[in-house]
């Protein structure tokens, strides 16, 4: 019994660490792609194809950095201005898996005709974002992450809601 116990603490703290690396590893990619000088070049990173490489599983980690305000060299001609290195991880994020823009910023825009050009289609809808706050982004980013995690039954039971 002790063997079990022993054997399930290790793999505890194995799993802390190796999310913690993972979390580490995000965090110096971030601060790469902040080195970027204009948004529209974000995609075409090193860092931002290993990111979005890693895929779906790197979602939760990525949503941590939302909220991070600290102010890159990266310049949106969308927002006309820098963005924060919490706005380059909604960015990454929305490259791994489109977001569900209706659902979490309120706002549906079809038409997208103010910045064009721009592969970040997120990018349009940051200054709502940033209006109605980055941890209600946050929050409602992490509902739809767990949203997507149900069976389908359990989403038509959400649904019905």
């Amino acid at each position: 019994m002790k063997k079990v116990h022993f054997i399930s603490i290790l793999f505890i703290l194995n799993l802390s660490f190796v999310m913690a690396q993972t979390e580490m590893e995000m965090d110096s990619l971030l601060e790469k792609i902040a080195e970027t000088e204009n948004s529209k070049g974000i995609v075409k990173t090193v860092q931002a194809e290993k990111i979005i490489s890693y895929g779906e599983s790197s979602l939760p980690i990525l949503s941590d950095f939302f909220t991070d305000s600290t102010e890159t060299k990266v310049y949106s001609e969308c927002q006309a201005r820098n963005l924060t290195k919490g706005e380059l991880a909604i960015i990454m994020a929305d490259g791994i898996d489109r977001m569900p823009y209706m659902r979490i910023t309120g706002i549906q825009n079809c038409l997208l005709t103010y910045c064009e050009n721009n592969p970040n289609w997120i990018e349009y809808y940051l200054y709502a974002i940033n209006r109605d706050g980055l941890n209600n982004f946050q929050t409602k980013y992490k509902d739809w992450l767990a949203y997507l995690e149900l069976s389908d039954k359990e989403k038509r039971k959400v649904e019905r809601k």
